[in-house]
């Protein structure tokens, strides 16, 4: 009787610590636009802002640290542009982003473009992932993004942190930005 209660006991916490595992999207919810098309992950304790006098389309930020946020914006694509490919490599567009939108003359930012990547998901959309040190007068960040063209249209996702964050929120931004999809 006493082996069946401890077989019974060991098998039912195998069960449970199984299903503790973390997983990649564990602590994040899904954020989708229907009107604009698009969609992404974003972390469980950030909330939105109001974004309507500004020129992001959406913003999330943690309650915790304010400055931590993601942001989706959307602009005209060139005329006859369809991918995201078509404006270069995604050194080239990184380096333009880096220093048009994250650092742009006369702001008092320097971006460093440090690492690159791309991804075409099943609706053969084409997504290039940026990393990036920026540094402001307030300090140091780290900022991800990730951009596509849809529908005539540049979508930019922006996930920023201070830099003495990035260690223990990296891998979950990462996943942020990864996330993210244009229909």
């Amino acid at each position: 009787m006493f082996k069946r209660i401890a077989v019974f006991l060991c098998a039912t916490l195998a069960i449970v610590l199984s299903s503790c595992s973390a997983s990649p999207t564990s602590g994040l919810k899904n954020y989708t636009d229907d009107y604009d098309g698009y969609e992404f992950l974003y972390p469980n304790g950030w909330t939105e802002i109001d974004a309507t006098n500004i020129a992001p389309d959406v913003i999330f930020h943690d309650l915790i640290e304010s400055s931590e946020n993601v942001s989706v914006v959307i602009n005209p694509a060139a005329e006859g542009v369809a991918s995201i490919s078509e404006l270069g490599t995604p050194s080239e567009v990184g380096n333009t982003l880096g220093k048009t939108a994250i650092a742009p003359p006369d702001s008092g930012r320097e971006a460093e473009l440090v690492g690159v990547a791309s991804r075409t998901d099943s609706k053969d959309h084409t997504y290039y992932l940026f990393e990036y040190a920026v540094t402001l007068p307030q300090g140091e960040r780290h900022n991800l993004a990730s951009a596509a063209i849809s529908r005539g249209q540049l979508f930019t996702l922006n996930v920023s942190t201070p830099e003495r964050r990035w260690e223990k929120d990296g891998d979950q931004l990462r996943v942020v930005a990864q996330s993210f999809k244009v229909y």
